[in-house]
C-alpha cells in the first residue's frame, strides 16, 4: 500500500504579516499552512477548491413566488412594512 504523506507548512503570525508572498506562492501550489503564535496552532489556510456558479433558474423562482404568494399584489406602503421588518433602522 503506498501512503503519500506530505508535510504542511508553518508560519508564525510575524511570517504571514511580513512574507505573504511566499505564503501565497505556497497555497498557489496547493499546499496547506499551519499559522502559529506562541508556537501555538491558531489557524490553517487552505487553497480554495473549485468554484460552482450557479445560474438563476427565473421559472423555478416564479414557481416559488406562486406558491409563496399567489396571485396577491402588494402596495408600495406593505413592501415598505415588510423591509422595516426584515431591516429594521438598518436600510
Amino acid at each position: 500500500m503506498k501512503q503519500n504523506i506530505t508535510t504542511m507548512q508553518s508560519l508564525t503570525v510575524r511570517d504571514l504579516r511580513y512574507d505573504f508572498g511566499k505564503v501565497e506562492a505556497w497555497l498557489a501550489d496547493g499546499q496547506e499552512i499551519e499559522i502559529t503564535k506562541h508556537g501555538k496552532p491558531v489557524a490553517r489556510l487552505c487553497p480554495p477548491g473549485p468554484v460552482t456558479v450557479r445560474q438563476f433558474d427565473a421559472d423555478a423562482h416564479r414557481r416559488r413566488m406562486q406558491e409563496t404568494w399567489g396571485d396577491r399584489v402588494f402596495t408600495a406602503a406593505e413592501v415598505g412594512e415588510m423591509r422595516e421588518a426584515e431591516l429594521g433602522d438598518h436600510s
